[in-house]
């Protein structure tokens, strides 16, 4: 019985940490904000890649909040947030000295992985595709 508390502990910090960093994002990309406008026209895809993954964000966020969506909500935000690391690695640079980023937003994006990647292997026996593999 202690190992389920410590586990629902675990998984409630990590999910936590994951929609506060998703969530606190969302206001920089929904008003426009000069980083989030300037990181999204370098990758070609504003407006629209800016308010579609702050939306995709807001919608991981709520999954990994409700109980029964959790694992939903871990791979939305696994697979949101690989692609901003992707974008960072490849286009954008890690640091973005541009908008007074040094590196910031990459290591908040490095942590969300982390911590999404964590929730899905706590609630591994929740995932409905090829989850029992992994019990």
């Amino acid at each position: 019985m202690e190992q389920a508390k410590t586990t629902a502990i675990a998984s409630w910090i990590l999910r936590g940490i994951t929609a506060a960093i998703l969530l606190q994002t969302l206001f920089f990309k929904f008003t426009g904000a000069r980083e989030s406008v300037y990181i999204f026209s370098t990758l070609g895809i504003e407006p629209w890649g800016r308010i579609g993954s702050g939306i995709a964000e807001l919608i991981a966020s709520i999954l990994l909040l409700l109980p029964g969506t959790v694992v939903f909500g871990a791979l939305l935000s696994l697979g949101v947030i690989s692609g901003a690391i992707l974008s960072h690695l490849t286009k954008l640079g890690i640091a973005l000295p541009a908008v007074g980023d040094r590196g910031e937003l990459f290591a908040l994006a490095l942590v969300v992985f982390a911590c999404s990647a964590g929730v899905l292997f706590l609630h591994r026996r929740q995932i409905p595709f090829g989850g029992s593999s992994f019990r």
